[in-house]
């Protein structure tokens, strides 16, 4: 008898499953290695962190850059996340005809979600070569910072990073790309 596998659909079957009215365009879902992944509902704390991080990045990143909320990234055949937030390199029309297929910069708020952001999420995105990937941690008030993406065995989809620095309120991060630029901690933090 031959052993049971699990079917990984694509992004096209998954954007097809939306047209087809398969999934709804309002389900909270992602396309993550083929898996399609529900996402618990959005509460007050992390939705007002998803805006803070929006607002900081958006005074810090200018012409060139665009911050995206919630939009799908088209990582791989098998992959389209919504992180919560991502700053592209372009202007908002570059995408009209099709998804960013990576980003400068990826941002998870998490509470619920945390072990699966940091699992996970963090293996699509280092197998995709997000340079940058940051949590913001709700559940110990801190932002997780993610640099050195690579295959990694053992980790989520064979691919992590190799540093991980935690920063606390009252720290003050360094922003990729922009070397002049401080984000305080607490700015980001509901």
């Amino acid at each position: 008898m031959d052993a049971v596998q699990l079917r990984r659909w694509t992004r096209e079957e998954y954007e097809q499953f939306v047209v087809l009215g398969v999934l709804r365009p309002d389900e909270r879902v992602e396309l993550i290695e083929g898996e399609i992944v529900k996402l618990p509902p959005q509460r007050s704390r992390p939705t007002t962190g998803v805006y803070l991080a929006y607002e900081a990045l958006r005074a810090i990143f200018g012409a060139g850059f665009v911050v995206r909320v919630q939009f799908p990234l088209a990582l791989s055949e098998y992959s389209e996340p919504e992180p919560d937030v991502a700053v592209v390199a372009g202007s908002g029309r570059d995408f009209a005809a099709a998804h960013p297929t990576s980003a400068l910069l990826v941002v998870e708020v998490s509470d619920a979600t945390l072990s699966f952001d940091r699992g996970s999420k963090a293996g699509v995105y280092a197998a995709a070569g997000i340079p940058e990937y940051w949590i913001l941690n709700l559940v110990q008030d801190q932002l997780e910072m993610y640099r050195e993406p690579g295959p990694m065995p053992g980790a989520a989809h064979g691919h992590g990073y190799r540093t991980r620095t935690i920063a606390l309120p009252g720290e003050v991060v360094a922003v990729p790309e922009r070397p002049d630029a401080r984000l305080p901690v607490a700015d980001l933090l509901p």
